[in-house]
């Protein structure tokens, strides 16, 4: 196979030649290993912010990449579409919106939420989405990872990585926060964004929140990072010490913000005293792992009149998902081996098993608690190195969406039950694509100059 280039968004691509046979792009994912994380360049961008000196933690950033071809990134868009057109159908809103308390079920204003994330695993069949978040972290921090790759490998080095080239994708991400303050209120000027979680400092992507609020001052926009405790509401004005706060940026894990302290952001959001983003209604329609349930049911996608080609999308990229209760507890307790348990309202893989790690103890807080069983989709692996005990890792993709658009595509490489930051050479980690096709470089075999790691033509 020869090599020919063509310039293709942010990167380059492969086309074979001849008869050489091509192997996909993903079996790079395990015997590609020259490509990896500049890391003094890392340190060097995370300093030029005073406030991250020292903060760059351990586990954050994975040491690899990871390989997805370009047919099975396109397949998840597909499946986000067909979410995204049924979550639009009143007849699905007035579902899921039957489990949502008071403060989700009415719009406030036109927001759409910033960072909404569609997480799927890669099984044999092809994408499979495990979850939808609505404030995901890690966007900006991954811009940044991207951008610090190296490779001594040019044509693998050329792969593209994402649809928005990286030079401007945090003036994309700025534009995302505008676009949400201009839906609110058309053309008044946003002056002071509060980007909100409890105890800031204390959470692991802290260095984030630091980032966003240069990215906000760097686009002549006042920002603060506060718990919600810092906040108060006087004349229907959210207020930050003596700073007047227009929109919210919500990292909050408590999405129908129900805690007492958080009862001020509550009320100003009710009120419409801000532009909160994102907001409980946006996490009642696509959060809610129940919404699972109604989104992999045959019989009511039928009723709700989906048609055909959506629904077919849907049931062949979404794992069935059912209610765990008293109806079915037996029934899933047997074929536990098959399925994995989350909270319906929960977030970071917190208190989800793996069904065939369960324990009877374990299974009674499940059948007490309020639970969905999620048919159970293997995870892909990198392997991270050549050598004999080569440890690998699996990995999640990552989808950032907004107002139906991708706007960057991620991974996450851990070890255990589900997604974490505590696998060593594991977290965030950049995706690598080919441009149109399932063409890739081919690795040279194991014992062709293994030392240079350079995966061959």
């Amino acid at each position: 196979m020869t090599c020919q280039k063509s310039e293709i968004g942010n990167g380059l691509h492969m086309q074979p030649s001849g008869t050489a046979q091509s192997q996909g792009v993903e079996n790079l994912n395990s015997n590609c290993f020259c490509i990896g994380v500049d890391v003094d360049e890392l340190k060097r961008q995370f300093e030029q912010a005073t406030e991250l000196r020292g903060l760059l933690l351990h586990n954050m950033f994975a040491s690899m990449p990871v390989f997805i071809s370009r047919n099975h990134l396109d397949r998840m868009t597909t499946i986000i579409h067909a979410i995204e057109a049924v979550i639009a159908r009143p007849g699905y809103q007035q579902i899921v919106l039957q489990w949502a308390p008071e403060v989700a079920r009415e719009p406030v204003n036109n927001a759409k939420g910033v960072f909404l994330s569609y997480d799927f695993h890669v099984a044999e069949g092809g994408p499979q989405l495990i979850e939808i978040n609505t404030n995901a972290g890690g966007a900006l921090l991954n811009a940044r990872l991207a951008r610090v790759q190296k490779s001594c490998c040019p044509e693998v080095a050329g792969l593209a990585t994402g649809p928005i080239a990286f030079e401007v994708l945090e003036q994309t991400f700025f534009a995302m926060f505008l676009n949400e303050w201009r839906l609110a209120r058309n053309d008044q000027t946003l002056r002071h964004i509060a980007i909100v979680d409890e105890r800031p400092q204390d959470q692991y992507l802290y260095p984030e929140f630091i980032l966003f609020k240069e990215l906000f001052r760097r686009h002549g926009v006042d920002a603060v990072i506060c718990d919600p405790a810092a906040l108060q509401l006087h004349d229907s004005v959210l207020w930050h010490g003596e700073e007047p706060v227009d929109l919210v940026y919500n990292r909050l894990t408590d999405f129908m913000m129900q805690e007492p302290a958080h009862a001020p952001l509550r009320e100003a959001y009710l009120r419409n005293a801000i532009v909160l983003t994102p907001n409980p209604r946006l996490h009642a329609l696509f959060a809610n792992k129940r919404n699972l349930v109604v989104l992999s049911d045959p019989e009511r996608l039928e009723v709700l009149g989906i048609p055909e080609d959506i629904k077919n999308t849907l049931l062949s990229g979404i794992p069935q998902t059912r209610n765990v209760d008293g109806s079915n507890a037996e029934a899933l307790w047997a074929d536990r081996h098959k399925l994995f348990f989350k909270p319906a309202e929960g977030f970071g893989s917190r208190a989800a098993y793996r069904g065939d790690k369960l324990t009877k103890k374990v299974w009674g807080q499940i059948t007490a608690g309020d639970y969905v069983a999620q048919a159970l989709v293997p995870p892909s692996k990198r392997l991270m190195s050549r050598t004999p005990t080569a440890q690998a890792l699996k990995f999640d993709v990552r989808n950032y969406v907004y107002d139906g658009a991708v706007q960057f595509i991620t991974a996450r490489l851990y070890q255990g039950q589900t997604t974490n930051f505590r696998t060593p050479g594991g977290g965030f980690t950049p995706v690598f694509t080919n441009s149109t096709s399932d063409v890739a470089p081919r690795i040279a075999d194991s014992d062709r100059d293994m030392q240079k790691n350079q995966c061959e033509i």
